[in-house]
């Protein structure tokens, strides 16, 4: 079936071919992104709708997902907790009837807030897993029978964090590394349907997620500068998950470095732990008081792991 016609939605690009200008691999698909309000979500959404590719947005910023749903053509976007799993499983099956199906699906949506596991709140690792392990999980669960298809593709965004662990990142590197388990895993179980599954891992790129994430006085006091590798252009990202898209990549990484630091991971985290072996104490007395908002303000949610249950006798 083919996409329902907007106004503003790209025309259908030829399909001819030179050697300096091959008509676009993702041109035509139709392609569901979570996260798309802002940072690397509304970026790919942009550009995949530049190409020609029919996008769907999912968020909680409706005024911002609003103004990329615009720029895309007038897109069709949903508020969507993604934490909620029924409102993910209506909300996915309404974008992908509004675009005639799905061709592809980029698990998007992540948070992120520091926290010393010891002294820290319990309830920024609760709400973090809920969001970027549960959330993923939800979403995969919900678009996996409409890409369940030769053609099909599940594109996860995990993170060099789900191989290479820093202090204060605990809770973000534990939710990268389930997300990775969870995509390597639904690899196997779709491979007989056709579809694929993509994994993407990215270092500290120019986005929200890197500055109001783990650009703060504690991150700073253990590091001495405000991140780890510097800040990486979002652009080469974005041409990454395009690419990744159109032939359906088993992995895409960027910076171009990312690739070598997963395959040697175990050299990379001993790297890590001797670079920081002075500061951290300091660090993480100040991240114990210093107050952080996550990445993306999230919707009220029940508590499971809150202080009062933590601190309950055993």
């Amino acid at each position: 079936m083919n996409p329902r016609r907007r106004e503003g939605a790209p025309s259908a690009p030829s399909q001819r071919r030179s050697l300096f200008h091959p008509a676009p691999r993702v041109a035509g698909k139709r392609i569901l992104v979570t996260g798309a309000a802002r940072g690397l979500g509304a970026a790919l959404a942009r550009q995949l709708h530049s190409r020609g590719a029919y996008v769907a947005l999912m968020g909680i910023e409706e005024g911002l997902l609003a103004e990329v749903a615009a720029d895309c053509g007038d897109a069709p976007w949903r508020y969507c907790d993604i934490g909620d799993p029924a409102q993910v499983q209506r909300v996915v099956n309404s974008l992908a009837a509004e675009l005639g199906g799905l061709d592809a699906v980029v698990a998007n949506a992540g948070i992120a807030r520091q926290l010393p596991l010891i002294g820290g709140d319990p309830t920024i690792l609760e709400e973090t897993l809920t969001v970027n392990v549960l959330g993923v999980y939800y979403t995969l669960r919900a678009a996996g029978p409409h890409i369940a298809h030769p053609g099909g593709y599940l594109l996860v965004v995990s993170s060099l964090a789900a191989a290479i662990h820093l202090p204060l990142a605990g809770a973000y590197s534990a939710s990268k590394a389930a997300v990775e388990a969870l995509g390597e895993t639904l690899r196997i179980e779709l491979r007989h349907t056709g579809a694929r599954v993509g994994m993407a891992y990215f270092a500290e790129l120019d986005t929200d997620m890197t500055s109001r994430g783990f650009g703060t006085e504690a991150a700073r006091s253990m590091l001495g500068r405000s991140t780890v590798s510097g800040i990486a252009p979002l652009g080469p990202a974005i041409d990454a998950l395009e690419h990744a898209l159109g032939r359906r990549k088993r992995r895409v990484f960027s910076p171009y470095w990312v690739g070598m630091a997963l395959r040697f991971r175990g050299i990379g985290q001993r790297l890590v732990e001797y670079s920081l072996r002075d500061g951290v104490a300091s660090g993480l007395e100040i991240a114990r008081t210093e107050r952080v908002e996550f990445t993306t303000d999230q919707p009220a949610r029940p508590n499971r792991l809150g202080p009062s249950r933590m601190s309950e006798p055993a």
